[in-house]
């Protein structure tokens, strides 16, 4: 075996293309240093009520749909309980969701806010199609054929995130005839 020779302009020839690629690469990198990661970029948490309000929607209309047809109207305070049984599960959900992003919630039942909106959207006097309502901790129920019927669920939620917090009070009302 011979020995292999090595020319100098070999050599050079290398060091030019190593030298290209590197001003090549140059742009890219300044581009990163431009566009990547910076704090004041970096996405903040919304802290706003409509991620709750549309989660205890679904919530709301999933626990009508399980306990329909189960309690009469006397049995209605266990039927409001029921309701909250199965809705708790997702509260906690939702209260917990965020707390990676820095986002706390609190969920709450309000009675009053139910309490007026029954008094304001339930049908009253002669000739009405059902029966009353009545709100139990904020679960507003409506006796149809003695039966007790969920129609609304009154909640306070407040959020609290790093740029700020937001209290919203709202009825969910689950759909049909009242």
């Amino acid at each position: 075996m011979g020995l292999v020779r090595m020319t100098g302009d070999r050599g050079q020839l290398v060091l030019v293309a190593a030298a290209v690629i590197a001003i090549g690469l140059a742009p890219v990198l300044f581009a990163y240093l431009q566009l990547g990661y910076h704090p004041d970029t970096e996405r903040q948490p919304e802290v706003t009520g409509e991620e709750a309000i549309a989660y205890l929607d679904r919530s709301v209309h999933d626990a009508a749909a399980a306990a329909a047809g189960e309690y009469r109207w006397p049995a209605r305070e266990a039927k409001a309980e029921a309701v909250r049984n199965e809705i708790g599960g997702d509260i906690d959900t939702l209260e917990t969701a965020a707390l990676d992003e820095g986002v706390a919630r609190e969920v709450r039942y309000n009675d009053s806010a139910a309490s007026e909106w029954a008094a304001t959207n339930c049908e009253s006097g002669p000739g009405k199609r059902f029966g009353a309502c009545e709100s139990n901790e904020g679960v507003v129920m409506q006796e149809r054929a003695n039966e007790a019927v969920l129609v609304a669920v009154g909640f306070d939620i407040e959020a609290v995130g790093p740029d700020g917090s937001t209290e919203v009070t709202v009825v969910i009302e689950v759909g049909g005839d009242r």
